[in-house]
């Protein structure tokens, strides 16, 4: 049977709706609380007092966004191409490394604003060199992109083992980290920002990468809605069908789509490595690739909606550790219930409302709803 759709204008689409989706998560998560013996209501307050509620709230909740923008815009990327690229994690991973080179090198020979778009460019290219071979694979070999990205994040992950055990480990050290990088490796922290709204951050790492992955957002924009390469990007996700048609060299398109992805993701990198650990670490992605598969979901793979989405999502991150400190009974474990309540409704049940919506939006407008085309009408 057809289906009734209605066209939504871009605010209802882009943000009405995933705004009901995200109602919906946290009124379900209140549940949860509730089913815990806890007030709902006051952990709402106790989760957004602690993500906004102070300077240094504000500092991590952005410093956590920021991680989340780029591989929001990671995911986005090859989503657009029709491509899930399952190793955001993995490329940030080797992001990482790229970063640490170009910091263990010339950190002691450069000032900062020349060892940050060095290490950018080093980011990226590491990022898009991991993401180079699944892409390969895809497009010439039909290899699944999931299951090849995903393999490529163990590997990220035993080859840092490797290397910070080993070769990058300084002498004489037992911990499985690089040196402590010198002053111009270094990021500076954007304290100045929040104190010109009279707000004081006292130990949040949040640093000039945030305004980076601003910048990321705005290019990535560009790319994908104002050049031909991402109207070829588009257009294979949309079919690759008519991209054939059309002349389209689908393997440079999709080898292209995942390499641009594999560059958000390694210069996430940049944030945590540059700006707060100042060394080379274990596990300093934490999580992030993954993350970025939600917020670009969220985010329905525009800027304009991943970076909102990014700081719920780092909202959660800082308010989640604040919530669990005052109400001991809601443990980080119920905080990953939270967030994947959110995921579940902004991701996997994004259209559950869609057609209430749409209908109650046309009605609304005197229009009459439509039926959806179906297979050979």
């Amino acid at each position: 049977m057809a289906a009734p759709y209605a066209k939504l204008p871009a605010w209802v689409d882009y943000g009405l709706i995933p705004l009901i989706n995200v109602t919906v998560a946290f009124l379900v998560a209140g549940l949860v609380v509730l089913l815990v013996g806890e007030n709902p209501v006051r952990a709402a307050q106790l989760l957004v007092q602690g993500a906004f509620g102070s300077g240094d709230g504000i500092g991590y909740t952005l410093f956590y966004a920021t991680n989340f923008i780029f591989t929001g815009l990671c995911m986005a990327v090859a989503f657009h191409c029709s491509l899930f690229n399952i190793g955001g994690e993995g490329q940030a991973y080797v992001g990482g490394l790229g970063v640490a080179i170009v910091c263990l090198a010339f950190d002691s020979v450069f000032p900062w604003w020349i060892n940050l778009p060095l290490a950018t460019i080093m980011a990226a290219l590491t990022g898009a060199l991991w993401a180079l071979i699944p892409a390969w694979l895809q497009a010439t070999r039909g290899s699944h992109v999931v299951i090849t990205t995903i393999m490529f994040n163990f590997i990220a992950a035993s080859l840092m083992v490797y290397l910070l055990v080993g070769p990058l480990k300084p002498v004489g050290s037992m911990a499985p980290e690089t040196r402590t990088f010198a002053e111009g490796a270094q990021l500076p922290r954007l304290d100045w920002m929040l104190e010109m709204f009279g707000l004081t951050i006292r130990s949040a790492p949040l640093n000039i990468t945030f305004l980076l992955a601003l910048a990321a957002a705005f290019g990535v924009w560009v790319l994908i809605w104002r050049t031909r390469l991402g109207y070829e990007i588009r257009t294979m996700g949309f079919s690759p069908t008519a991209a054939r048609y059309a002349g389209i060299n689908q393997t440079k398109v999709i080898v292209i789509a995942m390499m641009v992805s594999g560059a958000m993701a390694g210069m996430m990198a940049l944030n945590p490595v540059m700006g707060d650990q100042t060394r080379l670490q274990m596990n300093f992605v934490a999580g992030a690739g993954f993350v970025g598969i939600a917020v670009a979901l969220m985010g329905r793979s525009h800027p304009a909606g991943i970076i909102p989405a990014a700081i719920l999502f780092g909202m959660l991150y800082q308010g989640g550790a604040e919530l669990s400190f005052e109400m001991p009974t809601i443990s980080r474990d119920m905080i990953v219930i939270i967030q994947g309540l959110v995921i579940l409704f902004a991701g996997a049940l994004e259209h559950m409302f869609r057609p209430t919506i749409a209908r109650m939006f046309h009605m609304a407008g005197g229009g009459t709803l439509k039926p959806t085309p179906q297979p050979g009408e």
